[in-house]
Order: structure tokens, then sequence, then C-alpha cells
């Protein structure tokens, strides 16, 4: 995924397929008015503003001393995802564990962080999307890759710049501005899958300003039947405000009902190869809006100001059925252990809100003789959690039932938050350049139960980042980097609060990186040593709520990529993950021992993709694997329950492979096809309430059109 570069110093809701056919052929009708207006454009479109964690160019990439990796549009054609982590898992160091192929609920593990724990910050544009930084519960969004057109991963000191919870650094999805015209595409696949998208563009006459929308409607049956019925909406315009501003506007809707639940299946199920949905009757409800507000300003060729405003609201309803008290498993007439569910209905509904601007100033000077650049910035954000317990019965799974008790619980949450950041990047020659860097961040979380009288429970603290990083120019072909910074990640609110007692600490680390990258001829390559030194690592593999300060942990290994034009239209392209340290430093009593590893953290995993190009055809062959890994830290080997319900195990190494095309028939027609885990490998993705199976293998084609 890394991008070959020669080094200088040189600053820079009907579930039917008929359903989806009527509305594609009716935006189809409007798009090509649409795009007969917009062929009157006499001038370039205004690119609309938004935040970029590495930048567009290559000469962006070589001013960051960290680890970097962009994902292009390109390769995301490439790869034909059925979602973002269909992207991340395919960049080195980021591990994936998989609950279902639709991914509404996704699991990241960056650098040996157990995939789920939230350690790692995630924007859209540089916005903050995770529902809740501060209130808890980061996985609970994943956007939709439909809309995105490139990805973009930092790692190292440079992630302090945008925010708390970059232990494992920043991933920044980068979202997609229609050009003028208007296109339709739709998909099929197996169970069912049935998707259908639209985009509009359009600019002025004279360009100052521009307009964009992208709709996406999909449903599928799913795998294992843990069907799924999403839209997604994205409505982008602006306008150049003078020769030396911009402003740009994105309002996005998602939608989403799946038929998921926290339960997999048993080990005799699995191993008979049964493909049933462990929990049909359990159901995950999404929606989220927001909106963005973006400003720059360039003064002059020295001076810009970054000014982002954001808003979103989001819901969370997670309907699952209780299991029967003293009997919680039974036979199905298979013979298969499953669970068993009686009558009780528990809706565990929450409801995120969120307000934040974010404005950052970048100067070029010479202040004390050496060329710089300065980033001083500002960060205020508001959170709010709404966590209501619904009690119910079969028959009205959405409505209180009195003879339960109705709500059992109905507290908000708030998390509310200053942050102040400063960096100057020195380049005491066309060579080497430091940078020194400091983040400050003061927040408070408070906890109230809206059915009482009491005042709220309050938690105050402030962590103090530094960073220092550096890069140095070898040669023409090769650059060297370094960085060191410490992180941190603050606690959920339910960890701090309501317990009797508040720690007085967050969850930080040091971190250290160390790497080399460039390009030379047909080769282009990147490799990265890293180290995160945990003094207070929260308890992994949990879901998050948890006391934090619970012991000292060590992450060690190397990231490596490589890539290669073979010629004649092939490209060979690589990248492998080594952390052979990811442990405790000390014993936690019912969770984990010293010296154990921390579970889903793999020690190695690896991508291979052949590519080909020539003329209107592409095809990839694209290969992943992911060693072993444990299910809990006490590192048990058998599939079996812990004591806090979930499941531990070793669970066994895999490996995937998929095959995708696409031929573009003519300038405006193209279709595409992929076979995805193309040798139908059965394995375990993860644990939870039992085995989450792997995808089996599946079909796809694809069609657009563009007016």
């Amino acid at each position: 995924m890394s991008r070959s570069c020669t080094f200088s110093r040189a600053n820079p809701l009907n579930r039917t397929p008929l359903a989806l056919a009527l509305g594609l052929a009716l935006s189809a009708v409007a798009g090509q008015a649409l795009a007969a207006a917009a062929a009157d454009a006499e001038a370039d479109s205004v690119v609309l503003p938004r935040i970029e964690v590495v930048g567009q160019f290559e000469e962006h990439e070589i001013l960051i001393p960290g680890s970097v990796e962009v994902v292009t549009a390109e390769q995301i054609d490439q790869i034909q995802p059925r979602s973002t982590e269909d992207v991340l898992r395919r960049v080195p160091g980021i591990f994936i564990k998989r609950e279902e192929e639709s991914a509404v609920v996704t699991n990241i593990g960056v650098r040996g962080l157990s995939a789920g724990d939230y350690q790692t910050l995630v924007l859209e544009d540089g916005v903050p999307i995770q529902p809740g930084i501060f209130v808890g519960n980061s996985r609970y969004y994943n956007p939709r890759i439909q809309r995105m057109e490139g990805v973009e991963v930092l790692k190292g000191a440079a992630s302090l710049r945008y925010g708390p919870n970059t232990i494992g650094g920043v991933i920044n999805f980068l979202t997609r501005t229609p050009e003028d015209g208007a296109s339709v595409s739709a998909r099929i696949g197996s169970w069912d899958t049935y998707e259908g998208s639209v985009e509009l563009g359009a600019s002025s006459a004279s360009g100052d300003a521009r307009f964009g929308l992208i709709a996406t409607r999909a449903e599928s049956d799913g795998f294992m039947d843990k069907g799924h019925d999403m839209t997604d909406v994205m409505l982008k315009a602006g306008m150049a405000l003078s020769d030396y501003q911009t402003i740009g506007f994105k309002l996005a809707h998602y939608k989403n009902n799946a038929n998921i639940s926290y339960r997999g299946i048993f080990p005799d199920a699995y191993a008979a190869g049964a493909r049933f949905n462990p929990a049909p009757d359990d159901f995950f409800l999404t929606g989220r809006t927001s909106f963005d507000v973006n400003h720059h300003w360039a003064f002059n060729d020295n001076a810009r100001l970054e000014t982002l405003f954001y808003a979103s609201q989001m819901h969370r309803d997670y309907w699952r059925f209780a299991l029967v008290g003293g009997a919680p498993t039974t036979t199905s007439p298979e013979g298969y252990t499953v669970w068993n569910y009686g009558n009780n209905v528990n809706g565990n509904n929450r409801e995120f809100t969120r307000l934040g601007l974010d404005t950052r100033l970048t100067l070029a000077h010479d202040a004390i003789g050496i060329p710089s650049e300065a980033e001083i910035g500002l960060r205020l954000m508001q959170e709010d959690m709404k966590d209501v317990t619904v009690l119910a019965v079969r028959g009205r799974p959405r409505t209180p039932d009195p003879g339960r008790g109705g709500i059992s619980q109905d507290r908000l949450d708030s998390g509310d938050s200053l942050a102040l950041f400063a960096q100057n990047r020195f380049d005491f020659s066309e060579r080497l350049s430091v940078t020194a860097g400091l983040r400050v961040e003061s927040y408070e979380q408070t906890r109230r139960d809206r059915r009482s009288t009491a005042p709220a429970d309050r938690f105050r603290n402030t962590e103090v980042m530094p960073g220092l990083g550096a890069t140095f120019v070898v040669n023409p072909s090769a650059q060297m980097f370094g960085s060191v910074y410490r992180a941190f990640a603050p606690p959920l609110v339910g960890s701090v609060l309501g317990a009797g007692d508040t720690p007085t600490e967050a969850e930080k680390s040091v971190n250290i990186e160390f790497g080399v990258r460039g390009s030379h001829g047909a080769w282009d390559y990147s490799a990265t040593a890293f180290q995160m030194d945990f003094s207070n690592q929260v308890d992994p593999g949990v879901s998050g709520i948890r006391a934090p300060n619970e012991g000292s942990a060590l992450h060690r290994g190397l990231e490596a990529g490589l890539g290669y034009e073979i010629g004649h239209g092939f490209r060979l392209e690589g990248n492998y993950t080594w952390i052979p340290t990811a442990e405790f430093r000390e014993d936690r009593p019912g969770d984990a021992l010293e010296g154990n590893r921390v579970p889903y953290s793999p020690e190695r995993m690896a991508n291979l993709s052949l590519a080909y190009q020539a003329g209107p055809l592409q095809a990839a062959l694209l290969f992943n694997h992911v060693s072993e890994q444990f299910g809990d830290g006490m590192n048990r080997r058998e599939f079996t329950t812990g004591s806090t319900g979930t499941w531990g195990g070793l669970v066994p190494s895999y490996s995937t492979t998929d095959l995708t095309a696409s031929y573009a028939l003519s300038e405006q027609f193209s279709v595409s096809g992929a076979v995805k885990n193309l040798t139908d490998e059965r394995y375990v993705a993860g644990l939870r309430q039992g085995l989450y199976v792997g995808p089996e293998r599946s079909f796809e084609l694809g069609l657009r059109y563009t007016f």
C-alpha cells in the first residue's frame, strides 16, 4: 500500500431487487439532466476543504517523522471491498477481528493492541467518528466504504496532532466528492446480497462552487443468516469565498438494521461445518446523522488557518434475548449444542451526541534562524451518551414490560474536553528535519442517574503528551525516520465512576518507532520497528468497561512492505508484520498472567497481491494470512467460557485468497467481479460468547455506468 517516491526537501427499504432497480433508473434520469447542466462548466471546480493526516502527495509523506500508509482509490477498486475491514486488513500492522462480513461492528487492533480495545483514533475527513471517545463504545459505528476514495494510516509522534486515543495511531477515511455528471452502480452477490449506489455531481460555471451526492442502498441475508439492511447518504457542497478562502459542508445520514449478536456457535457445531445464526432473534439497530463545516484560509504562502466544526447524533439499539436461567444451552434437532433462549428480551439502547470545534494555524517561519514550520491547534469537544436498558418480553420486543420492571437503567454519561497542541518542524538542511510537539488534553467525565435526584459523579483529569520526531534523507532512494511520544487513551466513564473509588490516571504508553522508506527503480519499500511500553494498560479483550490502572504491558515488533513493478502490466506488492512481544508484565487476577500474550494479538500477519492492468482490463489476486492468537489473557488453549462470560481459547491461524477483476467496456460502462475466500477456507475469525466463523467462499458481480 506504500507510494514510491524520490526524496527531496521541497515543502509541499423494501428488501427487493426490483425496488433497487427502480431507484437506480429514476436516479439515472435525474443524473442525465444534472450532467447536461454540469457540462457548461468553464473552469476547474473548487477543491472542497478537508483535514488530511498524511496528504495527497508524496512530498507530504516524506515530511512526516512516522510510519505512513495510504490506500488510494485505485487500490480500493482493486480490492472490491464489502466494508472498511476488507481494506484495513491489508495495511501492515493492522489486525481485524471479524465478527460478520458486513462489518457493521468493527474490531481493529494495531501493532499488537487487542482488537476492539479502541486505542486507535478513527476519523473521517479529520472528524472523529467513533461514537464515544470519552464516554465509551467506540466500535459501534463503522463508516461505509462505498463513499470512500482513500484511507490514511498514521503512526508515531505525528498522530498527537489529532487527538487522544492515539496509542495505535490515527486512521483517517477520506470521502469522495463525485465528479461533474452522474453515475449509477449495482452489485449482487452470494447470500442474496444486493447493493445499489447513485452519484451526482455539479459545479458552477465559474468553478467556484461544487456539489456532490452519494447514496447507497444495500441488503443481504448475510453469511450464516446474519442479514442487514443498510442505507447511507452523503451530501457535500462548498465554494470559494475568495482567492484565499474556501468553505465546505458535509451532511451524512446512515441507517442499518442487522441481525447480529454477541453470541457465536459452539465447537461441535463448528466442527460439523454448521452455518446457522446462533441468535436468530437478536437485532443490532443503528443510525447516525452528522454535519461538518470545514473552512480553509490561506493568508499568504507562509500562513494558513484551518477550522472545522462538527456535530453528530447516533443511536444504537441492541435487542437481545436472554438465556434460560440454570439451563443456558440445549441441543438442536441436528444434535448441536445451541443457546437456550427464553421469552425475555433486553434492549441495551444508547444514544450518542457530539459537538466539536477544531482550529489550527500553520506558519512557515525562520524566527530563530532555522527554516521552520509551526502548527498551533485548539480543540473543544462535548460528548453525551444516554444509556437505557429496556426489559421486554417476546412478542413485544421494543415495549418496556412492567412485569419485568420496565426500565432497569437510565443514565447519562458525558465528557467535556479541551485540548491544546503545538509543534514545530526545524528544517536544519535539505536532508535533516526535527519535529518537536506537545499536546495537553484536559477533560471532565460525568455520570448522572436520570431516575434519581442525586448529583452527578465527576472525574477530572489532565494529560500532557510530548513528542519528538526526525527525518533524514540518506540518498534520493532512502529516507530514515523515527519518533518517540507519550500517548494516552481516556478511561471510559463506566471505568472511573460509579465503582466506589476514582482512579487518578488514564491508560498511557511511551511509544518509540524507527524506520526507513524509499524507492529505487521498479522497487519501493518501507520498514518500521516499534515499541509501546504501557505503564497501566487497561485489561484488553473485554468490552471496555473495566477498572483502569491494571498493569504494565510491552509491545515490540516490525512492519515491512515491498512493491515491485514487474512490467507488462504486472505489479507485485506485499507486507509483513511480526510482533514477537505483546505481553503482560504483571499478573491481573482472574484475567491475565505475567508473561502471557495479549488476546487477539497475532504474532504474524502477511499480505501479498499480484495485480495486472492492460488497457480496459484490471485483475488482482490477493492473499491474507493471520497467525494463531489467544482469546483471553489467561492464554487458555481450549475453547471455553471464562469468568466474564466471554470465551477464551487458541484461535488457529488461517489464510484467505481473493480474486478480483474489472473491465471497461467503454468510457462510460464497466463491469466487475470477485470471488472472496477463493479456496473456501473454514476458519474461526474470533471469539465472544462462542465462536465466530469466517465468511465462506462467495461471489460478486458489479456494473457501473457514468453519464
